[in-house]
Order: structure tokens, then sequence, then C-alpha cells
């Protein structure tokens, strides 16, 4: 079988000698074994022919991006039959969400952060009009490469999450919680170098991936995630009248009710998750049944500080009927307090 191979490898070249040029060896599957062999190396191969339409050079780039995509399928494949494999611990919601985030992210991108693949020009077979193609990277090198990596991400990942306690501990909750979700990005980094580890070598040792201190990181990034979550820091900023009097009659009422769903509320809105704006002034509208109603028009803009974005605006009348204007135009903007906060449920939730 050997000889029959070099034979044919021998005979091919004479052929192709002929025409000025020498036949890759790695065309031949036998010598991609011997010289890439698979304890050492991830290749991809491709071969076809030129489209109709297609020119040589365009259809030489094409195989080529399909020899890339082989290489990098051959490890993606044995990088997701391993995350499917893998039971999560979801202790809390927001462990479950942090982990989806991760997840979700290794297993689609994967093959997206596969470094030093290297490829052979194209090669042109003149008497059968095949084009080759191949790609190929050494195990070594790209196991040193996400090494590094995964040291530079956990160290990083490290810094932000301290800097998060640093600022919740100073009160600065919102910026804690930005910092904290800068984390999540960093994290999916290490989870997918610590998978192409795997791939790499089945046999790599929790130290070599630095598990325990991965698991620290992770269980940390819960449990703040957690906190800084319990509550939904608001700002409210109020203008409202009275029949021309200040008064904050409708912001105070809010406030009541927003607490009763699980906010908190900052006087500085720098350190806010939210700022509400609420303009509001009464009018009377007449007499019913004896007695009297009035309106309170009111004006409002939710601005989400995490998204830098005004995420809800609206404007209504609200009605209030009592013995006196004083009264009813009390009753509007209180009664307004319960509008505002519906109207905004969904978006601080």
């Amino acid at each position: 079988m050997a000889k029959t191979i070099l034979l044919s490898l021998l005979l091919s070249t004479v052929s192709l000698a002929l025409t000025g040029q020498v036949r890759p060896s790695w065309t031949s599957a036998a010598m991609r074994e011997v010289s890439y062999p698979a304890g050492t190396f991830f290749t991809g191969y491709a071969q076809g022919q030129a489209r109709a339409g297609e020119t040589v050079e365009a259809a030489k780039q094409r195989l080529m991006r399909d020899a890339q995509g082989l290489l990098a399928e051959s490890i993606r494949v044995t990088i997701s039959s391993r995350t499917a494999t893998q039971t999560v611990s979801t202790r809390t919601n927001q462990n479950e969400r942090i982990d989806a985030v991760v997840n979700a992210n290794v297993e689609t991108t994967a093959d997206a952060e596969i470094a030093g693949i290297n490829s052979e020009p194209p090669f042109l077979d003149p008497e059968t009009g095949v084009i080759h193609a191949f790609a190929y990277v050494n195990r070594f090198e790209l196991s040193g490469y996400h090494r590094a990596n995964l040291g530079m991400n956990l160290a990083q990942a490290e810094g932000l999450l301290q800097t998060a306690l640093d600022l919740e501990a100073a009160g600065e909750k919102s910026q804690a919680r930005r910092q904290n979700e800068a984390v999540i990005p960093l994290l999916v980094r290490v989870r997918q170098s610590q998978d192409l580890l795997t791939a790499i070598d089945p046999n790599i040792s929790p130290e070599a991936l630095q598990q325990a201190r991965t698991e620290a990181l992770h269980n940390r990034l819960v449990q703040m995630h957690a906190r800084l979550a319990q509550a939904v820091n608001v700002y409210v900023e109020s203008v409202e009248t009275i029949f021309s009097r200040p008064t904050s009659l409708a912001a105070n009422r809010l406030k009541s009710l927003l607490a009763d769903m699980g906010c908190s509320f900052s006087d500085d809105p720098a350190q806010a998750d939210f700022r509400l704006r609420i303009a509001a002034t009464t009018r009377h509208h007449g007499i019913e049944y004896g007695f009297t109603v009035c309106y309170a028009d009111v004006t409002i803009s939710l601005f989400d500080v995490r998204r830098e974005r005004n995420v809800f605006q609206d404007e209504f009348s609200q009605k209030g009927i009592s013995t006196t204007q004083e009264a009813a135009g009390r009753r509007a903007l209180e009664d307004s307090a319960a509008t505002i906060a519906e109207k905004i449920a969904q978006w601080i939730e």
C-alpha cells in the first residue's frame, strides 16, 4: 500500500515537473498524517473546482475559508460536546442568569477565539482542475496562547470585581453594578479558554485550568449580583403645583408605592439606576352631582442610567373629586402617583 502511494506521488510529481509546478505534499492524505500528526496539529483540508462564473482566484479563497472553517469546526464540536455534558449549578435566579449568559456565549463564539491558524497557499492541479486548500494550527502553540489569555482575563475580572466591591462599600451602588456586569464578558472568555485547553488536552489538570480560582470568581460575582439586584435605586425629580402653589404630593405618594415594589431612593442622580422626572399642575374642571372636579395634568419621563437613554415618557390627566377645590386637586395629584407607578413598573422591575 505504501509503495502504491509513493509511486502515485512520484508519477504526479514528474507530471507536474513538466509543467513547472511542484505538488505540495499536504495534498496527499497519507502525507498529511505524517507531516501534521493529530497529536500535534488540528487541521482542515478542502478541495473543489471553480464554480460557473467564478474565477480561479476566488475559488482558491473560498476553499481556503472552507479549510479554515473545517479546522475551527473540529475544535468547536469538541468544545460543544464538553459544554453540553456540563452540569450547571443553579442555586439562585441570579446564578441561573449569569450561567446562561456565560454558557450561551461560550457555545456560540468558541470557534471565533481560535488564534494562530496557518494556511498553505492553495494549489491548483493543472491536470484535473481541482483546487486543494489546507489549514493547520499547532496544538502546543494554541495551548500556550490560551493559557496566557486565561490568566490575563482572570486577573482583569478579579480586578473589576474588587473595584465593584469597593464601590458598593462606598455606597456607589449604580457604579458598582456596572463594574459587576463588566465581569461577565471576561468570565465568558475564561470559560472559552478553559474549553479550548480541554479540547487540546483532555487530560489537562484542574490546576492548569485554574478551576478553583474561576469558581471562586464566579461565586463572588453571583453573590454580589444578587445583593445589587435586591433594590432598584430611583432618583425622583418633581415639579408640582396645586393651583400655582408648590407641592410634592405626587412624588411623596409615588415613593411610598415604589418602596412597596422593592425600590430604594437616592438624593444623588449619579448614584441612581433610574432618574424619574415628574411635572404636574392642577386645574378646576367643574361641579358634578354637587362635588368639585379637578384634574392633575402630569408629564413623566424615565431615564435608564445604565442604558444612558430615556426608556419611557408619557402625558396624562388624572381626575380628582371632593367637596372643595383644594381637596379635589390634592386627590388628583395623589391618585396620579398610582398611575405613574403602574406605567413605569415594567421598566424598573
